[in-house]
């Protein structure tokens, strides 16, 4: 897996057929700030993001069992 140095942080870059992805996970860390991933995850407009992502590009997506998750989302950031 390679890595890439931003502001004295490695970011895990993974190669998938021609394309790369970059890891949110250490963004996040860079940050010193892992909740920001679960506050960002918890969006109602996040989860519908990476559904619509999941029905295009996952052939075994299970649109109903997303539909129970996209329903649990919060439509604003919560306090921790």
């Amino acid at each position: 897996m390679a890595k890439i140095n931003v502001t004295g942080t490695d970011i895990s870059i993974i190669k998938i057929e021609d394309s790369d992805y970059i890891s949110l996970t250490d963004i996040a860390h860079s940050q010193m700030e892992e909740h920001i991933i679960f506050r960002w995850l918890s969006l109602k407009n996040t989860i519908g993001y990476i559904g619509e992502w999941e029905y295009l590009y996952n052939p075994n997506f299970n649109y109903t069992e997303f539909g129970t998750i996209r329903n649990s989302a919060v439509s604003t950031l919560v306090s921790p």
